[in-house]
């Protein structure tokens, strides 16, 4: 046994010493920049088709299949529909350790379709636009995904690199459903980012959220001839928005409560028969989020009680907190700063300058784009399903400044900064600093080893589950 334990050894010497050395890091480093900014105007095109489609969550066909063409087409094996999404899809290129992941998103918002242009000026025809810069965020990740590919077909780097297209990321929880397949067993790492108007490391918490649609079922009557016969579901989405409101007073401070009225009858002369409200609850502690949640569901049932209709509910989303991995997030940050940040043109900063006036805050100045902000453990304050990934594989992203300093998500001055080369500057940001940070992750096996020890600390004994539960994804979420 012994001899058989020394000539196994000696073969595994014997194979390692054959394989040829690996380049060094900063050389692979630079040869990825070059190549990324060799293909700035191919990447262009790509983002900028996408902010076109502006598609919904699990409505991104168009989008997806755009991005599945762009990494066929560089060699990886795409699979797509998976985890029950049509959307969604895993593509891999490579084989053998370690494995890093890299998470892409492309869902655009409702209400937000504006043109890309530095006054409010809708898109005739068109209800969505990129509010969140999505268009962006999936096409760096692509970007990056396929420079780390480049590098392993050419030998100097080894081990298997997965770009996870990531659907419905705005409220449909994409990736926890793909959490749930198990398509990150056997992953090491993960990288990801998201448009902002800021260089910085996420080096900080998204907090836990639980979403639910609220379903008010009453007796539709003449409101004036017979208004005694009827039943008004209306009344009892009121009546539920009434107390959630009042109950505000009482959760703990740090809780956010947001809520629309999605369905809330068709004339005001009918008594309605059917009214909708969608919820969503959130907290930096996923126990705290489903406590919460706990009430609103009474305060729903109370509602109906008192209005004399029914009430049914369906979660549409969960998410849990993001863990930041400290020593990934490290390593980041140096690339990040390596990288830099977004130099505009006299002309980017008079649209940049519009922008801002438009905005009626204090903002910025327009050169903080070129600047990369030290590193610091901060609040993010939105929710996101890389939170659930968060929980399984050791992960870690940035924010890179694809909008004008001081825009907020969720506007229309973002969606208008994603359709101009200002938001490509920013992306390209993102695209060459994951690309980095990969090329650290596929050479450094004790930055691997130390980010899953983090890991396994700070998760503990918790088992991780879904805070949606067994559901399928809500694909009509939207309608």
């Amino acid at each position: 046994m012994k001899n058989r334990t020394a000539l196994g050894l000696l073969a595994t010497g014997l194979l390692l010493a054959s394989r040829p050395a690996l380049p060094p890091a900063d050389a692979l480093k630079t040869e990825a920049l070059q190549d990324l900014q060799a293909h700035y105007t191919e990447y262009q095109q790509v983002a900028q088709r996408i902010w076109g489609f502006a598609e919904v969550g699990y409505k991104e066909t168009k989008s997806s299949a755009l991005l599945q063409e762009q990494l066929r087409k560089n060699g990886f094996t795409v699979q797509a529909g998976v985890a029950d999404m049509p959307t969604a899809f895993v593509a891999t290129y490579g084989s053998g350790e370690p494995v890093i992941g890299i998470l892409a998103e492309y869902d655009a918002l409702p209400g937000l379709a504006q043109q890309a242009v530095a006054d409010k000026t809708a898109i005739a025809g068109q209800d969505a636009g990129h509010g969140c810069g999505h268009n962006l965020f999936g096409t760096a990740s692509v970007a990056a995904g396929i420079a780390l590919k480049k590098l392993l077909k050419e030998g100097k780097l080894r081990g298997t690199v997965k770009v996870y297209g990531c659907p419905a990321e705005e409220g449909g929880s994409g990736k926890v459903y793909l959490v749930r397949a198990g398509l990150f067993q056997g992953v090491d790492a993960v990288l990801h980012w998201h448009p902002s108007s800021e260089n910085a490391t996420m080096a900080g918490k998204f907090i836990a959220n639980t979403s639910a649609k609220f379903r008010f079922h009453g007796i539709a009557a003449h409101a004036a001839g017979a208004p005694e016969r009827g039943r008004s579901s209306l009344d009892g989405v009121e009546a539920m928005d009434n107390m959630v409101n009042l109950m505000r007073e009482h959760v703990p401070q740090e809780t956010r409560i947001h809520y629309v009225i999605t369905n809330g009858g068709k004339a005001p002369n009918v008594v309605p028969d059917f009214a909708e409200v969608y919820y969503y609850v959130r907290h930096p502690n996923r126990a705290e989020v489903q406590a919460v949640f706990e009430r609103v569901v009474k305060a729903a049932e109370g509602a109906a009680l008192g209005t004399g209709t029914t009430m049914d509910y369906e979660i549409i989303g969960g998410t849990h907190d993001l863990l930041v991995n400290e020593t990934l997030a490290r390593a980041l940050q140096r690339n990040l700063e390596q990288v830099g940040g977004v130099a505009y043109t006299a002309e980017e900063t008079a649209f940049g300058q519009k922008i801002q006036a438009s905005l009626g805050v204090p903002a910025p100045p327009v050169v903080q784009a070129a600047e990369v902000a030290p590193y610091q453990v901060r609040s993010l304050g939105g929710s996101s399903d890389v939170g659930d990934v968060s929980y399984v594989v050791p992960t870690v992203g940035l924010s890179a400044a694809t909008w004008v300093p001081g825009t907020p998500a969720h506007s229309w001055q973002a969606v208008a900064c994603s359709g101009k080369e200002i938001g490509i500057k920013g992306m390209m940001v993102a695209a060459k600093t994951m690309a980095l940070t990969g090329i650290d992750l596929f050479t450094s096996p004790d930055l691997l080893t130390k980010a899953k020890a983090e890991l396994k600390q700070q998760v503990g004994d918790y088992a991780y589950k879904p805070l949606l539960g067994d559901r399928k994804p809500a694909l009509n979420y939207r309608d």
